[in-house]
């Protein structure tokens, strides 16, 4: 069934798996973390892989069958795409947010995380809303005990995430999911971030910028909506400065207002921002469902 496997050992004991399922002609980027843990996505339509790297031993099954996931939902334009991926083949059962006290959490999205809520509400979502003191380390034990009372209340047989590049996030969010005997899905993970930015656009998503964090993003781009403009300049500012145009080394968060998944729009209402030596924080103060 395998035309080929390479396997690339990273940090934190990570391998990055490229494979090619023979019949369907599709390439799967797939990532396991140690010697003996769940693999997370396969772009392989219903094709479901599970690795044990101690050989390397491959057991891939076709599965019909839709997984019951919770995605691990910040409200910014990641979490909410993958959830997006995710109900296009499985069932999502939940939005799990963990609400971090430290806005420099090495884990969590922090900018207007308390706003996830109405979002959940848009998308006609039950959202599990978990607090964490966001020390580092220490919230990986807020984040487990988070899903383990998602697989309890909401009986999710996985979780998704919208990892794209981070090893540091995904191998931790992997290893609570082999502890809790749950399937990772990883449905962003290695995409052109350009790209992907352009997808986000064509598909309908809303998304404004709620943060940035780095040189060079100046005032403007505090609260600015993505629009092609956007991603044009950001695309320019990737060759220039080699930023991750998606905000995945932490230059940026977003907040996403609309999109195909939402039942209604979400309108902001009263805001504020703040702003100084390049980093900003785009708040919202209030906001409210409208019909579409």
């Amino acid at each position: 069934m395998i035309k080929y496997a390479e396997a690339t050992v990273l940090e934190f004991g990570c391998v990055i798996l490229s494979l090619r399922a023979l019949n369907l002609g599709h390439t799967a980027t797939c990532m396991a973390v140690n010697r003996a843990e769940y693999v997370d996505y396969s772009q392989a339509e219903d094709w479901n892989l599970v690795a044990f790297i101690s050989g390397i031993y491959l057991n891939i099954r076709c599965s019909q069958i839709a997984v019951k996931l919770g995605v691990l939902f910040s409200g910014g334009k990641d979490s909410v795409f993958a959830c997006y991926r995710a109900m296009q083949k499985e069932t999502v059962a939940c939005l799990i947010t963990l609400v971090s006290e430290n806005e420099d959490s090495y884990m969590f999205h922090t900018p207007n995380i308390s706003r996830t809520d109405l979002q959940a509400e848009a998308m006609g979502l039950p959202l599990l809303s978990w607090p964490t003191k966001g020390e580092k380390e220490a919230e990986l034990q807020d984040l487990k005990a988070a899903i383990a009372v998602a697989q309890d209340k909401y009986g999710i047989e996985g979780i998704v995430t919208g990892a794209i590049e981070s090893v540091y996030q995904a191998a931790r969010v992997q290893r609570i999911c082999r502890d809790l005997d749950l399937w990772c899905f990883n449905p962003l993970w290695q995409i052109g971030q350009v790209d992907y930015l352009r997808l986000l656009l064509s598909e309908g998503f809303q998304v404004i910028i709620s943060g940035v964090f780095a040189y060079p993003f100046d005032s403007s781009w505090v609260g600015a909506e993505l629009t092609e403009e956007r991603v044009q300049k950001l695309e320019t500012l990737q060759r220039r400065y080699q930023i991750n145009p998606s905000g995945e080394g932490g230059e940026l968060e977003t907040f996403v207002l609309d999109g195909p998944i939402f039942k209604k729009r979400i309108r902001i209402m009263k805001s504020s921002a703040a702003y100084e030596s390049y980093r900003g924080r785009f708040i919202i103060e209030e906001m409210r469902l409208e019909e579409k």
